[in-house]
């Protein structure tokens, strides 16, 4: 468990991929932290993980791995690219990467806000048209994400999610959203791969059935 502190990367433009956080363990609970960097800021890699309260801020897919997360009233702010930020960008804040469909892996984000920091929505509405930023896009072929009653902003686009290279992982992934609000939150743009979640299957995204969180998770979390 962890609880009140903050991880930063802080290494320059050149170096790409630079992870500020990696978990690999079961039952995490990770409370009121902050995750700062650009590329790949948050490595939730693998088993059952839950974050609440949290701050995570980064740029390209600066949230991913192949673990069973639950993201709880967490704040996920888009930062500016560190080299030539003015010219435009596409952002993708998520890239699952499930390999089987038989995993119960995914990332589930409620009550959460979707936003940049003050620097970077400057950026973006001084040319909207080029400053791009997603939901989530597929790393690998079965990748599951879905944003439950999160509050979108401005910055989200109307199509809501990217495509990693072509038509990979168009027909196998799972995209889904339900009842966000915000700017960002209309639907009717949508990509045609991307879903609505039915109301009788958002219970499968909760806490307690989604990384079985009752058994694991104090009351007080």
């Amino acid at each position: 468990m962890a609880s009140g502190i903050t991880i930063q990367n802080t290494a320059g433009p050149d170096a790409h991929q630079a992870v500020a956080f990696r978990s690999d363990s079961d039952l995490s609970i990770i409370e009121n932290c902050e995750f700062l960097g650009n590329q790949d800021t948050l490595y939730a890699h693998s088993m059952r993980q839950y974050y609440k309260s949290c701050r995570i801020q980064g740029n390209v897919d600066f949230i991913f791995g192949n673990s069973a997360t639950v993201f709880q009233e967490c704040d996920i702010l888009v930062a500016p690219r560190q080299l030539n930020p003015e010219k435009g960008e596409n952002n993708a804040v998520t890239a699952h990467g499930r390999i089987d469909p038989a995993q119960s892996t995914g990332f589930v984000f409620q009550n959460c806000l979707i936003n940049g920091t003050a620097d970077y929505m400057t950026l973006y509405y001084s040319k909207p048209k080029v400053h791009k930023n997603f939901l989530g896009r597929p790393w690998k072929e079965y990748s599951r994400t879905v944003f439950i009653h999160c509050t979108l902003e401005a910055l989200v686009i109307a199509d809501g999610w990217m495509p990693w290279n072509g038509n990979f992982a168009l027909s196998t992934l799972y995209y889904g959203e339900l009842e966000s609000t915000g700017p960002g939150a209309n639907t009717t743009g949508r990509v045609p791969w991307s879903s609505q979640i039915p109301a009788e299957h958002v219970g499968s995204y909760s806490v307690q059935n989604f990384i079985q969180g009752d058994q694991w998770i104090p009351p007080s979390c």
